[in-house]
């Protein structure tokens, strides 16, 4: 399985942090914000990396990321998005770089606390299909939505103004190799782009998505006040534990609750 992370866009709601950097090489806490989705990957055991961004700043990820050595990688590939076509046609750019095998997509913007490592297990288990991955929120209308009925997620909505669960789909997709064809047959939505969501959905046509809820904290970092909140709980908690951590830390605490 191969990792993409899109790292793209204007980030105008972060303005005028944005007028003169990506997005997503602004702080949080200790870190450059790429850094965490990539650690994402890496931790769930995936080497072969594509960080696809654009506009004027896109040399700064080369300066900064080099060949990944930060992560223990021997190489990371670049990938450049002209102009603003949406997710799902940045996307499409990592077609070559798949070769025709499953990727493990994440947002530019998104830190968990834990890992992916299960999921992407369990997605390897699967003959063919997609993963997403959703967690509960308060503010819903803010993501795409999750409608799940039986154990199985019968519609995702686009930021809508009455979601129909709190089941946020967070910027974590695991797809098969046939998420390029599904691209491909996309329209662009009211806003001129390409959304993931309208890719997703396909699968659902499919009877071939499937989920799993993130445990431990998620937050996105593309407002001043969800950047707020990631920098304050990776200050708090950290960002990004391995499994050995984890394990470690439910060791720690059966052990203080004697």
């Amino acid at each position: 399985m191969k990792g993409v992370v899109l790292a793209g866009g204007t980030g105008s709601r972060l303005s005028p942090l944005t007028r003169v950097t990506n997005k997503h090489l602004l702080p949080v806490y200790d870190k450059p914000m790429v850094y965490y989705p990539i650690q994402t990957l890496v931790n769930a055991g995936i080497q072969e990396i594509l960080l696809v961004t654009g506009g004027k700043n896109a040399g700064e990820f080369l300066r900064l990321l080099g060949n990944g050595r930060d992560f223990g990688l021997k190489h990371i590939n670049y990938s450049y998005q002209e102009g603003e076509g949406g997710i799902a046609e940045a996307l499409g750019l990592a077609e070559h770089f798949a070769d025709g095998e499953p990727v493990c997509v994440v947002l530019g913007d998104n830190i968990i606390e834990n890992n992916i490592h299960d999921a992407v297990c369990n997605f390897k288990k699967q003959a063919c299909g997609a993963k997403i991955l959703l967690k509960e929120v308060q503010d819903a209308g803010r993501f795409g939505v999750a409608e799940i009925r039986a154990d199985r997620v019968i519609s995702i909505e686009e930021k809508p103004s009455r979601p129909k669960s709190n089941y946020a789909v967070i910027g974590i997709y695991l797809y098969d190799s046939t998420v390029f064809q599904k691209i491909r047959r996309l329209k662009p939505s009211g806003r001129g782009e390409l959304e993931i969501t309208d890719v997703n959905n396909f699968y659902i046509e499919e009877r071939n998505l499937s989920y799993e809820i993130l445990e431990g904290w998620w937050t996105d970092a593309g407002t001043f006040e969800s950047l707020l909140r990631a920098n304050n709980l990776v200050a708090e908690t950290g960002a990004n534990k391995v499994p050995s951590e984890r394990l470690a830390e439910r060791a720690l605490t059966r052990e203080v609750g004697r």
